[in-house]
């Protein structure tokens, strides 16, 4: 893969980033870390997108090297796993 197609990958990764923070993630006071995580996560599932496309050789919308489809798949499954798992609250009460 070359330098231009590898920064092309890291900027769709980060705009479904942006998007789904924009969806989903900007209600909450703590939205900037919230944000560095949707950001970490999309660029996280955008390359294991590419790695499956890759490996089990599954195409689905192909831009010279690059598989889009298979790369945002990758992304939006593991930005809305992610965001599901930051919203999980410990529950410690005590029964004393």
């Amino acid at each position: 893969m070359t330098i231009p197609a590898l920064l092309f990958a890291l900027l769709i990764a980060l705009l479904c980033g942006v998007l789904f923070h924009i969806l989903r993630g900007r209600e909450e006071s703590s939205s900037g870390w919230r944000l560095l995580m949707y950001l970490g996560l999309s660029i996280l599932g955008f390359t294991v997108g590419q790695l499956i496309s890759t490996w089990r050789g599954w195409n689905i919308y192909v831009f010279g090297s690059l598989d889009i489809g298979m790369g945002v798949i990758g992304s939006v499954l593991f930005l809305m796993l992610g965001e599901w798992l930051s919203r999980i609250d410990s529950q410690n009460k005590s029964s004393v």
